[in-house]
């Protein structure tokens, strides 16, 4: 009986831990608006003070026609994928010293699941990916 009751135990806490991580684009969205000082998204999203995250993941970094990144960043031989994106955004300056991107970091581990997964909406040209 007390097995029976682990499994059942342990089935609920890993049931509860792989909903903690579920991608939310909608959440992500809220995240998103820190992002919005720097960087735009979507069909008519130019390049700002950062620049277009359209098309982020697969893309390589330094790569956006018409902005004008720092050397370290056109030169870190990086292509962004989920993983690459992660440790990014936890710390800009970390995983690529001399970057021009001013953040302090996005820690909470959620939040950037979240985020990944608005970003992940969105075509090279903006457009959002039917749901």
């Amino acid at each position: 009986m007390s097995m029976r009751l682990f499994a059942v135990a342990v089935a609920l806490v890993l049931a509860g831990s792989s909903h903690a991580q579920a991608q939310d684009a909608a959440a992500g969205e809220k995240v998103f608006a820190q992002c919005r000082a720097c960087h735009q998204i979507g069909e008519t999203a130019k390049n700002a003070v950062g620049p277009v995250l359209n098309g982020l993941f697969g893309r390589k970094a330094g790569s956006v026609e018409g902005y004008n990144y720092s050397a370290a960043n056109k030169n870190s031989g990086l292509t962004w994928d989920e993983a690459t994106f992660r440790d990014y955004i936890k710390d800009p300056r970390a995983k690529v010293p001399g970057t021009k991107m001013v953040y302090a970091g996005l820690k909470d581990e959620q939040r950037i699941t979240d985020l990944v997964a608005y970003l992940k909406q969105f075509d090279l040209s903006g457009k959002k990916a039917a749901q």
